[in-house]
Order: C-alpha cells, then sequence, then structure tokens
C-alpha cells in the first residue's frame, strides 16, 4: 500500500522589491498602491504620476510572485499576488509583507500623515485582506476596478473596511466586470451592512488619471 503524501510549510526569508515616489520624511500624505496582476510596480507607478505632488509619498510594493507573460507576441515578465493554489499560505505572507513594509514606511515620515491604500484589480483584493487581517490602519482604501474578495467574511470584517473609508472605483466600460456584476457586489455588502463610497468613470479596467485627481480634491471629475 502506498502511504499518501504530507503536504508541509517552512517559513523562509524572502526579499520582496518595493519602489517609493517623493519624500519620506515630509510626506503629509502616504498612499501605499497595489498592483494588479502580472504587472511590475515600477510600470504601475506610472499610473499615479497625476497625483505625484510635494507631500505625498507613493509605496509601490510588488508582489512575491513573479513569472513571464506572452503579450502581443514578446515575453515580458510580471508578478502577482497569489493563486489558488495553497492561497491561505499565500495570504498571510503578502499581509505580513505589507505590514512590515508599512512599519518601515511609516517610521521613516515624521509627524502623522494621512494614509491611503489603493489596490488595483487583483490588488484591489490584495488591499483588502490587508486592510482587514492586518493591524494597520488607513484612512481611506480605494478598490479600482474590483470589488470585496467574497471569501473575505463580512460579518467579522465589514466594519474594519468601513473604518478604512471603502471607495470603489469602477469604469463604465470595463471589460471584466458588467454592469449586473457590480450591481450584485454593491447588493451583497449593503446586504452585509457595508456601503462603500462608488465611484463611476468613463473608461475601462485601469486607474484612471481625472478620477485620481477628483478623489485628492474631494470631488467628482465634471
Amino acid at each position: 500500500m502506498t502511504v499518501p503524501p504530507v503536504e508541509h510549510h517552512l517559513r523562509v526569508n524572502r526579499t520582496a522589491r518595493y519602489l517609493t515616489q517623493g519624500e519620506i520624511e515630509g510626506a503629509s500624505d502616504v498612499w501605499f498602491v497595489l498592483h494588479g496582476y502580472s504587472q511590475l510596480a515600477a510600470t504601475f507607478l506610472r499610473w499615479f504620476e497625476p497625483v505625484a505632488t510635494p507631500g505625498r509619498l507613493l509605496v509601490a510594493p510588488e508582489g512575491l510572485s513573479r513569472s513571464y507573460f506572452e503579450e502581443h507576441g514578446t515575453r515580458r515578465v510580471g508578478a502577482s499576488w497569489m493563486t489558488k493554489e495553497d492561497r491561505d499560505a499565500e495570504v498571510d505572507d503578502y499581509v505580513q509583507y505589507l505590514e512590515r513594509l508599512a512599519g518601515r514606511i511609516r517610521l521613516g515620515v515624521a509627524g502623522e500623515p494621512r494614509i491611503e491604500i489603493h489596490g488595483f484589480s487583483q490588488g484591489a483584493a490584495t488591499a483588502c485582506r490587508w486592510a482587514a487581517l492586518g493591524s494597520f490602519r488607513a484612512d481611506r482604501l480605494v478598490l479600482w476596478s474590483n470589488g470585496v474578495p467574497p471569501d473575505l467574511p463580512l460579518d467579522r470584517y465589514g466594519d474594519r473596511l468601513i473604518r478604512s473609508g471603502l471607495t470603489i472605483v469602477m469604469g463604465n466600460r470595463d471589460k471584466y466586470h458588467s454592469e449586473a456584476s457590480i450591481e450584485a457586489e454593491l447588493a451583497r455588502l449593503a446586504s452585509a451592512g457595508v456601503h462603500p463610497r462608488v465611484i463611476r468613470f468613463d473608461g475601462g479596467h485601469r486607474v484612471d488619471g481625472p478620477t485620481l485627481k477628483a478623489l485628492v480634491n474631494e470631488e467628482q471629475p465634471a
């Protein structure tokens, strides 16, 4: 009789890469911006150039898993936050990673800065889990082109998301999210007592520059 294999886990040190843009010590705003599936932190950070102003520190962590992706006949490198394989361990790894990174950044910033977390697509789910499962607190949590991950128990973590200023931003031509799916997600959240601020923009699956600027000014684009 063949003995079945036994799964084990071993914690190891990893070298995580992140980028910053802006001065650390004098920052009055700190934004953590989490890229989507198959992106890299450096290219994703460019989407936030419209709000890269003096006094705002942008911090772009990169997912711990990298792979090659085929695009337009060429091969490029991208990163991801997790897959369905061994997902609990991967979620725990990236939450601990983001907690340590936030602690490092916070030690370097003088005073009490305003903190925002922005996550795009897969990075939005990552941002949500970090806000719910970690100890770091943000003044605003912005989910771009995605909702709250369905595996996150809202009865347990909904209040944390609300206290984090949960904001969902969706394009009206997002190829991954139909109008019906967006309404279903908002209904799911509402049934659990979670009522995020919802912002819509004219566009697809992306972080929209004019909407970013409007968020800074606390107003919708015309």
